[in-house]
């Protein structure tokens, strides 16, 4: 095909012109058709034109709360609530996924805000998607550095208002309203409740316990169970004592799977706050209760009670099953916060 005078402009034999040539490393192939020299010379232009403006387009670009996001999940992967943090993250990114940082402010999360209000959530929940984005505005104006050293935001991260909370009140039950909850349970649900009351864990903890974490203690005859610091909220082992009504559930559930203690349909069940609980406390009229704090002892009365069996092994079955029975002082009871 016989070119032109003008570089990167060919010529067919029935007079089609077709334009082939690189412009700051970026190829330009288009054919032009049955032009005259002029228009295709014209055409060229515009495309090299279009290319000097893309070039210094992205020479300029910023990172955008996207790119600032996406470092920050990849940061915060060894977190325990990196889960969470990625829920937030989609839910802001369809708002502000595409701004810079510097153009993230109050008014520019207003859409967010008002969307998620009348979407029916709380002022809390919508409180921890904003320290999502405060989180990461602070560390892309004093982490986050391009090849030049250049922060990803070059000024001081703005002051990102909160939402006045309305915290629930404590709602502690009664022995008689717990009765009334926990036979309602599946049964399921129900082992797990009885085993979080009587020793304190966590739903998170109680949902994730595994028979790996079993240790025996041949000199009392029964076991405990250690958590590893990656898995609990203190960021140190812990150890689960196990009284006479939490060691008859642990013992019922042997064989039931081989990896998890409380499983569902061969699976680990996600939380205890699911459908099943949610629904069975309206029953009982008890619609305040949560199962993230139907305890009363706590990890802490657990790690005291440890350290007083490491003294005293022999008093370890007498000491902690007497404390399901005491109506007051340490008893177990589930209580919301």
């Amino acid at each position: 095909m016989p070119t032109t005078r003008t570089p990167g402009i060919t010529i067919s034999t029935d007079g089609r012109r077709f334009i082939d040539k690189r412009h700051r490393g970026v190829r330009i192939g288009i054919r032009v058709g049955a032009v005259t020299r002029e228009q295709a010379e014209e055409r060229l232009r515009v495309e090299m034109a279009r290319i000097e403006y893309e070039l210094a387009r992205k020479a300029r670009a910023r990172p955008s709360f996207a790119d600032c996001a996406g470092r920050y999940l990849a940061q915060s992967h060894g977190k325990r609530s990196i889960d969470v943090i990625k829920w937030h993250v989609r839910l802001l990114e369809s708002y502000i996924g595409e701004l810079e940082p510097q153009q993230i402010h109050d008014a520019t999360l207003e859409p967010f805000v008002s969307d998620r209000l009348a979407a029916g959530a709380c002022s809390t929940t919508i409180n921890r998607s904003l320290e999502v984005v405060r989180t990461i505005l602070n560390r892309a104006a004093r982490s986050y550095c391009d090849a030049d050293g250049r922060p990803w935001l070059e000024a001081i991260p703005p002051l990102i208002s909160m939402l006045a909370e309305s915290p629930r009140l404590p709602y502690p039950t009664t022995w008689k309203e717990q009765d009334r909850l926990f036979r309602r349970l599946p049964t399921h649900l129900g082992r797990m409740a009885l085993s979080a009351v009587n020793t304190g864990l966590r739903d998170s903890n109680m949902c994730g316990l595994q028979w790996t974490c079993e240790v025996v203690v041949p000199e009392i005859g029964r076991s405990v169970f250690v958590i590893p610091a990656e898995a609990f909220k203190a960021k140190r082992p812990h150890v689960v004592i196990l009284n006479d009504v939490a060691w008859s559930i642990i013992e019922a559930q042997r064989g039931v799977h081989p990896i998890w203690v409380f499983p569902f349909r061969g699976r680990r069940i996600n939380a205890m706050n699911n459908n099943g609980w949610q629904e069975t406390r309206r029953e009982p009229g008890l619609p305040l209760v949560r199962v993230s704090h139907s305890k009363q002892g706590g990890p802490g009365f657990a790690g005291q009670v440890l350290e007083f069996c490491c003294v005293r092994a022999d008093l370890w079955i007498r000491g902690p099953t007497t404390v399901p029975q005491q109506e007051g002082g340490l008893g177990f009871r589930c209580q919301v916060f």
